[in-house]
């Protein structure tokens, strides 16, 4: 019998969710604070990054090299990244280590040195992460997509602008701390070999007299449809195409993706098969499903050539009508035995269960078991996705191209071009 996801909520507003899996050696754990990019300033986007990295740069009694020895020296892999919601702070590790680590990472959160006289340094890496997207040129037109598809501030990217970076002051990295680093509405997972009642005792011991802080909530501007150009002088063309799709916390969420799995999972998917495989058309194609916490959309995307741009276009709109005719019975099998095969492989993973435990709880304050997702998954039927893809037909298309010509999209707005 699988263990049973325990939750315990603290006075100041910190939830801990965690699942043991005693079957593992390791332990993973993710803190999610809720400051991510939302919050930026319009004329310091960015700043909720610039600030995770320095934080990173020493906190309580360890300056920055002592930081980074200490976890290598407990043998942590650990990451971090700014989502639109959240910052993150993640790591994995043998499980022996995770008290240790975690006295740490109380640190960072509530003891950060954040040194003036790195702040040059970590303005450098986060100008290199705006670069990095630049010269992505695929990523540059789904960032772009995703901007108008949920509008300022769901869209944004979390690296900002050249501009905005340049801006940012030692003086904003310690306000944004003070007002935005705070317990209440920050979730701690944990996954892999571990005791609940140990766990809850070195958790409330770190974190229990964290205080809580009010901050301001976020409005949501509208978003844009229609076609948009970048302008680039490029033998390559870059396709993204979104239209609107449930959230994860809606009833239908499951039947959604298995709808969109049937398009885009593995390589007897349809956008795969019809558009490179039969055709040649591109050399990389895709879609998925993404969720905002109260919204979500369906993503694809073509990486083609110039001359097998618009065609390209053209059968991935064809086969996203096309699958509102309804899906068969093959192809179901197929996708379910593909998320099965996931499913056991989150099982062997406590990282994978600690970011999925963390999610679920932020989308529908609860988590779900894996047996629990493994009975949504058997539940599926041609029938259920049918019926969802006939009430969810692909409408208010938002198309990002990149390169050296426009493309046409039937029923779409004037497009809008930018060099």
């Amino acid at each position: 019998m699988q263990p049973k996801i325990q939750i315990k909520q603290f006075e100041n507003g910190m939830t801990l969710i965690a699942e043991p899996m005693p079957w593992l050696q390791s332990a993973s754990f993710s803190f999610s604070l809720p400051n991510g990019c939302r919050y930026d300033p319009k004329e310091r986007l960015g700043l909720a990054s610039f600030t995770s990295e320095m934080v990173q740069r020493g906190c309580g009694d360890l300056d920055s090299r002592g930081y980074i020895e200490q976890l290598d020296s407990l043998g942590v892999d650990y990451a971090s990244s700014v989502s639109v919601y959240h910052t993150h702070f993640s790591g994995s590790l043998p499980a022996p280590q995770l008290f240790p680590t975690l006295r740490i990472y109380a640190d960072v959160l509530r003891r950060p040195r954040l040194p003036k006289e790195q702040l040059e340094d970590a303005r450098l890496v986060c100008v290199q992460d705006i670069r990095s997207v630049e010269d992505d040129l695929s990523q540059r037109v789904m960032l772009e997509l995703r901007a108008r598809q949920y509008g300022d501030p769901l869209g944004r990217a979390s690296h900002g602008t050249y501009e905005s970076i340049a801006a940012i002051t030692q003086q904003d990295i310690i306000e944004f701390v003070d007002t935005m680093y705070h317990p209440n509405g920050t979730i701690l997972s944990v996954a892999g070999n571990i005791v609940w009642e140990d766990l809850c005792q070195i958790v409330e011991e770190l974190f229990d007299d964290w205080q809580p802080r009010q901050y301001s909530s976020v409005e949501s501007a509208g978003h844009t449809t229609g076609v948009h150009h970048i302008q680039f002088d490029s033998q390559q063309t870059h396709i993204g195409l979104a239209y609107p799709a449930v959230a994860y916390a809606d009833e239908s969420y499951f039947v959604a993706r298995g709808a969109v799995g049937v398009l885009s999972d593995g390589m007897s998917s349809r956008l795969f098969t019809e558009i490179r495989e039969k055709r040649g058309l591109c050399y990389t194609v895709y879609a998925s499903l993404h969720t905002l916490k109260d919204r979500g959309s369906v993503f694809s995307y073509v990486g083609t050539g110039a001359d097998r741009a618009q065609q390209s276009l053209d059968v991935l709109c064809e086969q996203l009508f096309k699958l509102s005719e309804g899906i068969a019975q093959d192809e179901l099998d197929r996708l379910k035995i593909q998320i099965r095969s996931s499913l056991v492989m989150q099982q062997e993973s406590s990282r994978s269960r600690a970011s999925s435990i963390s999610a679920d709880f932020f989308h529908l304050g609860y988590a779900r078991s894996l047996n629990q997702i493994n009975r949504l998954i058997n539940d599926l039927t041609i029938d259920r996705i049918n019926e969802y893809l006939i009430s969810h037909p692909p409408h208010d298309f938002n198309l990002v191209t990149l390169g050296s010509e426009p493309l046409e999209l039937k029923h779409a707005v004037p497009s809008t071009t930018t060099g």
